[in-house]
């Protein structure tokens, strides 16, 4: 049967394949993880149909898919091999070899692989290999029955101490798990190297918005600091008491900004709003989104119906949508929509920043690092665990004085967490 990759929502029209877990003859699960389809918003799982044999791959990491187009083939049942195998000698092998290596070919280039010095190199590869000087007979490939890919090429280069002739064979070594492939290979002997990769389609994706909240909202960020002596406090209060309540849930500082920030825009509804053309559109609900890092982007899952939620279900909320962003699982629906962003910079130890709007949302709260300063107290310079507000928001629709008025009702609710459940 065929694999064919998932169907896109109707906002994306293609995807690149970005890795697969299973080669081609490896017997594999019902629902076993076989490659990863990465989009401009998430990356998709695509999975084994049955129990049975991935035959071959008929596009390779890096090669763009379109919705429901066949990217390898899979036969149910267990213990099959790949036809490849099937043949009585190397020349059987050798015609079985060639249409499969023929649909692995680049989108740009749909004639198959040709062989030099009886190497079978994919014609990205050969083009980064001729690129970077090096001779295809020098390189290993990783690839199926030896198929060299352009990414061994781009290993195989990197792995060349200074000096070495270009004539020496190198062996190229698969893709290191969880690395960055653009920060392999760097020299130890004082040569200069660059490395030159493509953008993946979710940093692409993320580039774009960014730049163009920036040309079509006048964005203007406004500061404020607030004092953490409270909340502090009062989650090492109750901190034990509220795990065991509530299943071993952990009481964090997102859910007090988070619920802050509700109550603050509930009174000023502009930055809960967003523009439509000529049109202002005031959302009578509370999608808040949360900013995670993960190691391909910033995702912005939406917590919805934040103003109904207890500080344990939005803590548990935000935990399970970082676990998701961290594996690779984050699903469109978990970013579809928002009306207002927080992020949270100061994980990373940011002191102070700017944060960038999400459109077409009209407003974006940065936390940042909890420090201890010296501040004065009714007259008494005290030390206090302090940290910086930023909001960044749409001048064409917020006033600065909204805008100030907003972090201060935040800083208010922080320094005494009780206004927030007396909605004072």
């Amino acid at each position: 049967m065929d694999i064919k990759a998932p169907t896109f929502p109707e906002s994306i029209t293609e995807g690149t394949v970005a890795q697969w877990h299973k080669k081609p003859g490896e017997p594999v699960s019902r629902d076993d993880l076989l490659a990863d389809i990465e989009t401009d918003k998430v990356v998709i799982e695509v999975v084994a149909p049955d129990d049975g044999t991935l035959l071959e791959v008929l596009k390779d990491e890096g090669d763009i898919v379109e919705s429901e187009e066949v990217i390898a083939h899979f036969e149910a049942g267990e213990g099959k091999a790949p036809a490849a195998d099937k043949g009585d000698g190397p020349e059987d092998k050798a015609e079985d070899k060639e249409p499969a290596e023929a649909q692995a070919a680049t989108p740009d280039d749909s004639s198959e692989p040709v062989s030099d010095a009886d190497k079978i190199a994919s014609p990205a590869a050969r083009k980064v290999a001729a690129e970077s000087g090096i001779s295809i007979d020098t390189i290993t490939g990783t690839g199926r029955d030896g198929r060299i890919t352009k990414e061994d090429v781009a290993k195989a280069v990197a792995q060349m101490p200074a000096g070495q002739s270009r004539s020496t064979p190198v062996q190229a070594k698969p893709s290191t798990a969880g690395m960055d492939d653009s920060l392999l290979g760097l020299d130890t002997d004082g040569e200069r190297v660059e490395r030159r990769v493509p953008m993946t389609r979710m940093r692409a994706s993320i580039a774009k918005r960014l730049v163009e909240a920036q040309h079509n909202a006048a964005m203007l960020t406004t500061f404020n600091e607030v004092d953490m002596s409270h909340v502090i406090a009062m989650r090492k209060k109750y901190q034990e008491q509220f795990q065991k309540t509530h299943n071993g849930t952990r009481l964090g500082f997102m859910s007090f900004f988070l619920r802050a920030s509700v109550e603050a825009l509930k009174r000023f509804p502009s930055v809960n709003a967003s523009i439509d053309g000529s049109d202002i559109v005031y959302h009578g609900f509370y999608d808040i989104g949360v900013a995670v890092s993960t190691e391909k982007g910033l995702v912005v899952p939406v917590v919805r119906d934040a103003d109904a939620l207890s500080l344990a279900q939005i803590e548990d909320q935000i935990n399970a949508y970082g676990e998701k962003a961290r594996s690779g699982k984050m699903a469109l629906e978990d970013m579809a929509g928002g009306t207002f962003t927080i992020s949270n910079g100061g994980v990373f130890g940011s002191m102070m920043s700017t944060p960038i709007l999400n459109p077409p949302q009209t407003g974006v709260l940065g936390l940042h690092n909890i420090q201890e300063r010296a501040v004065v107290v009714d007259g008494e310079i005290v030390i206090r665990p302090m940290m910086y507000l930023a909001l960044s928001y749409d001048h064409r629709l917020i006033d600065g004085r909204e805008a100030v008025q907003f972090l201060v009702a935040i800083k208010g609710m922080i320094e005494d967490p009780a206004r927030i459940l007396l909605e004072l």
